[in-house]
């Protein structure tokens, strides 16, 4: 991660803010909280580790993956039943009079909290590349939060809302059989991190930890789905890049250091591999000059 999104854990069950409270949890030592209630819907996401809920009455052992959405004046608890590994989770708070801003704009947004009310509360199960793409969209909006840039409070309402949608856009359409694919959600997000930072060092973990995902999960998504691995494909972008570059004119000298090769040697190789000759070779038959 580019820097500390984790909370300190605390036992206040009450909010700051008026509309909504975000927070991503990594606890070694937790030893749970007793039964209380709150005036507020929480979203619970379970991450990592042994714990159980008790949620009106129904007990849960969750697994990573696993949703619950408490709706307000609904008694839970929580106990942890093994230590040996950290207690992750993200706890998402919307006050009631949220509630009714999201309504007022469009009813897609209060499906999951109406289902909650309904069911009482209302579990729901994230597979792997579903759980990845939310937990990307959450550790944005706490970087957000913990960020001072312009635009600041109006980026954080556009990013709650859109994972407000998001959430309920996928239980929706799981519970309609409506097919999705948040491989493509990903694996959009990561090219255009690529795309956008094609000149700067690309490792497997660079994009991993902008992306809050494994590098070996980005890198087997990635040849499942374009069927060439990210390195290869980020080569291949940097020399499109450079020969539309050369053909307009740029010396050849330059490319390397311009468009994230480490040398011009590593720039030759690459280029003569793709193109079957030499970038002056390329320029002078495809311009008609004479070579640099």
């Amino acid at each position: 991660m580019k820097k500390n999104l984790n909370t300190v854990f605390t036992t206040r069950q009450y909010m700051l803010s008026e509309d909504f409270e975000i927070y991503y949890y990594n606890d070694k030592n937790y030893s749970g909280v007793n039964s209380h209630s709150h005036n507020y819907y929480e979203f619970y996401i379970f991450l990592e580790g042994y714990i159980q809920l008790t949620v009106d009455e129904h007990f849960y052992t969750p697994i990573p993956g696993d949703m619950i959405i408490i709706p307000p004046n609904t008694q839970h608890s929580c106990i942890c039943t093994d230590s040996s590994l950290p207690y992750r989770r993200f706890v998402f708070w919307i006050s009631e009079d949220y509630y009714h801003e999201l309504n007022a704009l469009s009813q897609n947004y209060i499906y999951l909290m109406q289902q909650a009310i309904l069911k009482k509360p209302y579990y729901f199960h994230f597979e792997t590349i579903e759980l990845n793409a939310i937990q990307y969209k959450i550790f944005c909006l706490i970087e957000e939060i913990l960020s001072d840039r312009f635009g600041k409070e109006t980026m954080i309402k556009l990013q709650v809302n859109d994972l407000i949608l998001h959430l309920n856009r996928i239980v929706y359409e799981r519970n309609h059989n409506v097919r999705t694919d948040e491989k493509k959600s990903l694996m959009e997000a990561l090219l255009e991190l690529i795309n956008n930072h094609i000149d700067q060092n690309l490792s497997l973990e660079y994009l991993a930890s902008q992306l809050y995902v494994s590098k070996y999960y980005i890198a087997h998504i990635f040849k499942d789905q374009l069927g060439i691995s990210i390195h290869q494909y980020i080569i291949r972008q940097r020399l499109t890049i450079c020969r539309d570059a050369l053909l307009c004119g740029m010396p050849v000298a330059k490319l390397s250091e311009i468009y994230g090769f480490k040398d011009y040697s590593s720039f030759y190789r690459a280029f003569k591999k793709e193109y079957g000759i030499s970038p002056q070779d390329y320029k002078k038959e495809h311009l008609k000059i004479p070579m640099e």
